[in-house]
Formats: C-alpha cells, structure tokens, sequence
C-alpha cells in the first residue's frame, strides 16, 4: 500500500474513533487531539464583524520530527483528496486547518474577492493548488473536517493566488491588510499563505442606518449626537437631505438643540451642500461670529475650509480670528497659510515670522521655520 494511502487511512481511523468516543461519551473538556490548539481571529470592517475559528496544527509533526518541505502537496495534497472515510470519496477538499470545522463567520452581507456572501457561519475547506487554490465557503460548519463534505451546501467558492511568506511554524489566520471598507485575510503556514479580500460595499451606508436607530435612543437626546451624525454625512456626502434636517435639530430641536459654534457651522455646511447658498451664507457668519467660537475653533475651520480648496473663505475665518483673538497661537500661523493660500506672498511672510517667535514647542517651531525658508524662496524666484 501506498505511504500516502496509509496516512489517508490512520488519519480517518484515529478521526473515526475521536468522533465515536465524543458523540457517546463527551462528558468532560479534555485537550485537543495532535495538540492542535483552537484559535481565532476577529476583525472589524466598519459595523461589519468578520472572524474565523480554526484549529492550529505545526509543522513539527506530533512524533516530533520536521516537516518543513513537506506540508504543501504531501501532508496536504495538491486537488481533491480521498480520506479514507466518510461521504465525500474521492472528492474530499482539505479542511483549512485541523480537526473540527475551519469556521467563517460574517455579521453582514459582504463580497469575497468580489462575489456575495450573505451573513452566517461557514464552513472553511480549501482546494490547493501548486499556482491556485479555490476557497471554498460551505453552509454546513458544524461538521468533524472535510470527511461529509457536499458540494451542494457550497455557499461560494472563489479562486486565488498563493504567494511565499515568512515562516509560520503554527497555522494562523491573519488580517494582513485592514481599510474601512475592506480586508485582507490569509491562511498562513510554514513558507506559503493564501489571502483573499473581503469588501463591504455599503460601509457608508451601515453607518448612516445606525446613525438612524441611535438618534432614536439616547444620542438623540442631546445636541451633540443630532450634530456628529449630521457631520458624518457631510463629510462623507452621503445622506445630505436627511442630514440637513439632523443639523437643524442640533440647533432649534425643543430642550436639545443648541446654537453654537459647532451646530451652526455644520448646519450652514450642509445648507450649501443641499444648495441653500443664501441660508447658508447667513448662517456661516453667525456660526463664525459667535462667541462660543475659540481661537482653535476658528484656525481648525479655517484649516478645513483651505483642504475642500475654499481659500477666501478660509481667509476671512484666519482674519477674524485674528480680530477677535489678536496676537494669540496660532493666529499668525492661520493669517501666514491663509495669506500664502491666495498668493499675498509677502504677507504671509510676514505672519509666519511672527509666529515662529510664538512657536510652543520644538516641532511646531521646526515647521514654521521651513515654511518661512519655503515662502522666502518663492518671493525671491517671484522677482
């Protein structure tokens, strides 16, 4: 008989009597079988919680001896594979890991390198491949292994590229790669791993609906909560009608709302971005001239004004906090980049020496004596 036909067939024997002995006697927690201990590992993708659930063999065989070099196309063959046991035959994928269910479990609807997957648990088989490997997401994740595999409880399969690795002595899942909208997670093993994405197309959107159910609940019962869910959506230019409306509440809604700095601001904000110009140009100046407005207030939203490219606006905020704040940090720093923004070179100079001489620390003095060197430089090329 064939070295790998009688692996195949201790390793169903040894499966065979590990799932006798648990189904009739499973009385007390004991651990697990070839000291494949059970890990797992969670991510977040904004609202959406993705985890997998798995059993962690090594490389080092259970008798002790190395098997480094041996793990991908022997002690896990390349394609389908016949266990020896079980319903699947000869047509058996490898479980992702080691004893039970690899699990795959999604709060929410996501993609998986670009197709659905609808929220649940998943049973986690993969097909490797020496240049591919398929990854396979089953609706039966509560099975002992591959040994009942049916690839009619396949949820999705999708295929990917396996690539080199540091070495990884135990099987690990890993989120490699991690953005609000989107991860990378891998298999990893001895030198090899197999990643694959997931996606949350409507990440945005998640947000705007918890926005909702949470300004029902307690949020909802002050300014701060009608005024930070209003700010999301502008931010993220979604949302704007229905955010209009939060942003008024923030300011008039009865024992709630309040008028400030902050609420007024957001609410001219998004008076302009539903095309209230006049609203919006009204509101703007009472959210400027208010005097819960503070010298870091006005600079930060002079700031912001100069990062969406509205540069005369940004200066009349620098040039009234100035006004209203003279001579304090960082007033200069505000009229220097609001100067430079619209080109009055020569002005910005000005003000970006003076503060430089207000400077708090050393990083901050450090950068504004690059900006003077920077502005000096453009005059000179100028004349």
């Amino acid at each position: 008989m064939k070295a790998r036909s009688l692996r195949t067939v201790a390793l169903a024997a040894a499966a065979l009597a590990t799932v006798s002995l648990a189904a009739t006697a499973q009385v007390v927690t004991l651990p697990p079988d070839g000291k494949n201990q059970k890990a797992s590992v969670s991510q977040w993708i904004g609202l959406v919680e993705v985890d997998v659930t798995y059993n962690s063999p090594k490389v080092t065989a259970p008798d002790g001896s190395d098997r480094t070099g041996k793990i991908w196309g022997q002690l896990v063959p390349y394609g389908m594979a016949n266990l020896g046991f079980g319903t699947c035959g000869d047509q058996c994928p490898w479980r992702a890991g080691a004893n039970e269910n690899t699990v795959f479990r999604v709060s929410r609807g996501v993609k998986i390198e670009g197709q659905p997957l609808p929220a649940g648990s998943y049973g986690l088989h993969m097909i490797p491949g020496r240049e591919e490997w398929t990854v396979i997401f089953s609706k039966n994740s509560t099975s002992w292994g591959s040994f009942f595999y049916n690839p009619a409880e396949d949820a999705l399969r999708v295929t990917v590229k396996p690539r080199k690795c540091e070495y990884n002595h135990w099987l690990t899942y890993e989120f490699t790669e991690r953005q609000p909208d989107r991860a990378t997670v891998a298999l990893k093993w001895e030198y090899l791993e197999v990643p694959w994405t997931i996606t949350v197309d409507d990440a945005t959107e998640l947000y705007v609906e918890n926005l909702r159910r949470q300004l029902r609940d307690a949020p909802g019962f002050n300014w701060q909560g009608w005024q930070q869910a209003a700010n999301f959506c502008l931010t993220n230019k979604t949302n704007l009608k229905e955010a209009l409306g939060w942003a008024q509440n923030a300011v008039t809604l009865p024992y709630i709302g309040e008028e400030n700095f902050n609420t007024l601001r957001t609410l001219a904000d998004l008076q302009a971005a539903n095309g209230m110009n006049a609203e919006a140009e009204k509101t703007w100046r009472q959210a400027i001239d208010h005097p819960t407005a503070t010298v870091m207030d006005l600079h930060q939203y002079g700031r912001q004004l100069q990062a969406r490219g509205e540069n005369e606006k940004a200066l009349v905020v620098f040039e009234l906090n100035a006004k209203k704040h003279p001579n304090a940090w960082p007033v200069n720093v505000g009229l220097a980049r609001g100067y430079a923004a619209v080109g009055r070179t020569a002005e910005a100079l000005k003000y970006a020496k003076l503060a430089v001489g207000q400077a708090p620390d050393e990083a901050n003095r450090k950068n504004l004596e690059k900006m003077v060197q920077e502005m000096e430089t453009a005059a000179k090329t100028k004349t």
